[in-house]
């Protein structure tokens, strides 16, 4: 029961109202939000549900924090009252984004805990991501939806965990001569970080550059290359030795053990 003692979970429990909330995500608030405590920031919720959320993060992050909750019920606008601010409307409609950054600005953190579908989640991301300040960060819940068949149509070649994955083809595309994407957001993404259930992009556009190989100018010791080398008891130094050639084989040898990786990838 360790997650009792997470920061996240205290706040939680303290919610003057109802939220529900998975016992292994405690642990991940906390080591993902702990550096916001008590800040100036402006976090945007997707999904008020019973309101039970809200309470909790201004209770983690403190009287500092802006709380701003997003939804499709008229009803969430009743928790203004407290204090926070609630703005009606569809993550899936790309118009309703560019109205409500219009009217909010750029903020420092977005979680996603609303519908849960692939659209929702692709659009949300592709809409929030270009308006999260440097340091800031998206953090998309419940992904594990992405393999569920009941009621989310998964898996698909078009779920959110495999659009995850082509962002992470697209952070990467910034190393030289990589193809890059038409639709791509790696000026804006660091990092990612896949946790059970929560995948989490770290925004800083100033470290999002593409890559060039730098060298410290020193003295080479001119080192063997042993990238290709192979082992003497291998059949294929064996067949080099008969054959008394001078090539490695280093595609066939690539291509055996690209076969003897298969076992794990399933």
């Amino acid at each position: 029961m360790y997650f009792k003692k997470t920061s996240s979970y205290k706040s939680f429990i303290k919610s003057k109202y109802l939220s529900l909330k998975y016992k292994n995500y405690f642990y991940i608030y906390d080591k993902l939000f702990h550096k916001y405590k008590n800040k100036n920031i402006t976090f945007v919720e997707i999904g008020v549900f019973s309101g039970g959320s809200l309470f909790m993060w201004k209770n983690f992050f403190g009287k500092k924090a802006k709380i701003i909750g997003i939804d499709l019920n008229p009803d969430s606008k009743r928790f203004e009252k407290y204090g926070f601010k609630i703005f009606i409307g569809d993550q899936s409609k790309e118009s309703f984004w560019k109205n409500f950054f219009k009217k909010v600005g750029k903020v420092d953190i977005v979680l996603d805990d609303g519908g849960h579908t692939n659209y929702q989640q692709i659009i949300t991301t592709n809409c929030c991501i270009p308006n999260i300040k440097d340091n800031g960060m998206l953090v998309v819940e419940d992904v594990h939806t992405s393999f569920i068949s009941n009621k989310w149509h998964n898996p698909s070649k078009y779920s959110y965990i495999n659009y995850c994955k082509k962002l992470i083809e697209d952070i990467n595309s910034r190393y030289p001569g990589l193809k890059k994407f038409n639709f791509s957001l790696s000026k804006y993404i660091f990092s990612i970080e896949n946790f059970e259930s929560i995948i989490s992009f770290n925004i800083n556009r100033k470290l999002s550059k593409n890559n060039i190989e730098i060298r410290n100018s020193k003295k080479s010791t001119d080192p063997k290359e042993f990238r290709s080398y192979l082992d003497k008891k291998s059949i294929l130094y064996k067949i080099k030795k008969l054959l008394n050639t001078k090539s490695n084989f280093t595609y066939l040898a690539f291509l055996i053990n690209a076969i003897k990786s298969k076992k794990f990838f399933k």
